[in-house]
């Protein structure tokens, strides 16, 4: 297998996972907004003894959001750094000039034609 053939490879194993990280966002979307419609309709201040206990769940379930976002970020940011790794490989090693990635991931000149 050369280069181009294992950049390709991990391209589209990187494909697949965004595909599959997007079906989980998608599922996490869901699930958010159902627990919204059961927390505006379930957890009002008569449902709790004092403010400070109504208070205190609602700060719990912003940190549970907060982790989940920060979570998906660091993912996210994860896969920009491996993807900016192989092109600027792909940048230094020249094989731009022999039809490597730059030919992939330039998809305007293969459409405008």
């Amino acid at each position: 297998m050369d280069r181009t053939e294992s950049y390709l490879t991990i391209l589209d194993a990187t494909a697949k996972i965004q595909f599959n990280v997007a079906l989980i966002l998608e599922a996490k979307a869901l699930h958010a907004e159902k627990s919204r419609n059961w927390i505006c309709h379930h957890l009002s201040t008569s449902a709790y003894e004092s403010n400070s206990d109504h208070i205190k769940k609602t700060g719990d379930i912003h940190e549970q959001l907060i982790a989940v976002i920060e979570g998906i970020t660091k993912m996210e940011a994860a896969f920009a750094k491996n993807l900016g790794v192989l092109i600027a490989e792909e940048e230094s090693t020249g094989l731009d000039a022999g039809g490597g990635l730059g030919d992939l991931l330039n998809l305007g000149d293969g459409f405008d034609k």
